[in-house]
């Protein structure tokens, strides 16, 4: 496609922080195909831009304002290619997309479990090209940990495999690894061959007040010693954050008689019938009555539990509505959450006087979502223009809590700089020679991540 409307859907990210130009959008059909225009655009000096669902949030999908580069849309590799429930395995095209992958494997009487708020349009290839995250790390791990082999185009046009179902296999580097988290620098996933597991056959949601984030961390750990392997998700949220959700999100209901500070929102799964249930019964009564608890709810239907999972997805959404806000996807080690909380909210109080922290995210493995609204009635774009100052301050105390700056979002454009200043040198070292090797010209998704 070269018609300027046709590319205009793909030249821009959903934050619409990033919008550039191209000469072209190549939409292939097939891994030979995808192979075919890199080996060209190789020996042409021109830089390829990979996307999937576009639905990225620091800029990796996005060409640059030169009209230099092409896009390289992978929605047409739509295949879904074996799904073998004895193997725990499936092989699916990178443009399928999470929400049809989940729907393959429930198909077959088993769970993919990487779960996104933009699962409906996000793909499995940007999937593990950004090594995902979602809901469900704390049980199942990201989507490098989901994956058990890869076929990925090189710049040179070459088709390298790994795809296969073997759990183990001692063969040398484990290149699979070696791609996932590239963000389309050193190949382009054209395939995967994913991990399956057995399907849950019942599920609990609970919403929980409590006084504090150390009583958030008491809470997990105690019920991570009931339920085990069952919990599934541990998410936490501030009393504003819920506030904003309940005056922005058409339809959304405190589901807690009174009000408190902070809030868990947890899920337990079960294989046999009514085991969540049992296990989150007795979990939450044992959590009350240690004073862990102020109150709690757990959900009695499907659509109870899609209304509290709504709530924290919806805090996104009811920030943008609010206003400014300054985000950050970031992680710090799990013991280590209340304590930042505390002294990030204390450093931009100092700094930022009225600007309303609005932290929420996955707890249960140490992934917090620290975003910043600006002051109520306040100018946003005054607001916004301390953009900078906000990320030194949130991530230089990152740094101090040995976290990481990234914590399923990926480096794209919007950290690129910043990655240079946090990570180890010698890490960055070995980064930039693997792609020197791989991708000589400079080809690949120029300008991402290093």
């Amino acid at each position: 496609m070269t018609d300027p409307a046709d590319m205009d859907a793909f030249l821009s990210e959903p934050r619409d922080l990033y919008r550039g130009r191209a000469l072209a959008v190549i939409k292939p059909s097939t891994a030979a195909e995808v192979a075919r225009v890199l080996a060209l655009c190789n020996t042409q000096g021109v830089g390829v831009v990979p996307q999937g669902g576009n639905t990225g949030l620091v800029g990796g999908q996005t060409p640059d304002a030169s009209g230099r580069q092409i896009v390289l849309s992978l929605q047409k590799l739509d295949r879904i290619r074996d799904v073998d429930p004895a193997s725990d395995a499936m092989t699916l095209e990178a443009g399928v997309t999470l929400a049809r992958a989940q729907e393959a494997a429930e198909a077959a009487d088993r769970y993919f479990p990487l779960s996104l708020a933009s699962e409906g349009s996000c793909t499995i290839g940007g999937n593990l090209a950004t090594n995902a995250g979602g809901v469900h790390v704390l049980a199942y791990g990201a989507a490098r940990d989901l994956a058990l082999g890869l076929e990925v185009a090189l710049a040179d046009g070459r088709l390298l495999s790994t795809l296969g179902k073997l759990r183990k296999d001692n063969t040398g580097y484990n290149l699979t690894q070696l791609f996932i988290g590239s963000e389309g620098t050193l190949g382009v996933i054209t395939a995967a061959t994913l991990k399956l597991f057995p399907r849950p056959r019942s599920r609990a949601v609970a919403f929980l007040g409590l006084d504090s984030p150390d009583d958030a961390l008491a809470l997990l750990n105690f019920v991570k010693e009931r339920a085990g392997p069952g919990l599934q998700a541990f998410e936490i949220m501030s009393r504003l954050g819920l506030e904003l959700v309940l005056r922005h999100i058409p339809g959304a209901r405190d589901p807690l008689a009174a009000p408190a500070p902070w809030y868990a929102l947890l899920e337990i799964a079960g294989f046999t019938e009514g085991e969540a249930e049992r296990v989150a019964d007795l979990a939450l009564a044992e959590a009350l009555e240690a004073e862990l608890v102020a109150d709690a709810t757990l959900a009695h239907s499907l659509d109870q539990a899609a209304a509290l999972w709504r709530l924290r997805e919806s805090m996104s959404e009811a920030q943008k509505r609010e206003g400014g806000s300054i985000k950050h996807d970031i992680s710090v080690p799990i013991e280590r959450i209340p304590a930042f909380i505390t002294e990030a909210g204390r450093r931009i109080a100092a700094r930022f006087p009225q600007a309303r922290p609005v932290p929420f995210g996955h707890m249960g493995d140490g992934n917090l979502h620290y975003n910043v609204s600006q002051p109520a009635g306040a100018d946003k774009a005054a607001f916004l223009a301390r953009w900078d100052e906000m990320n030194a301050l949130v991530h230089g105390l990152v740094d101090a809590f040995e976290g990481s700056i990234s914590a399923e979002h990926g480096i794209g454009r919007l950290k690129r700089e910043l990655l240079a200043e946090t990570k180890n040198p010698v890490a960055l070292e070995v980064m930039r020679a693997l792609k020197k090797t791989l991708d000589p010209n400079g080809v690949l998704n120029p300008g991402k991540l290093l």
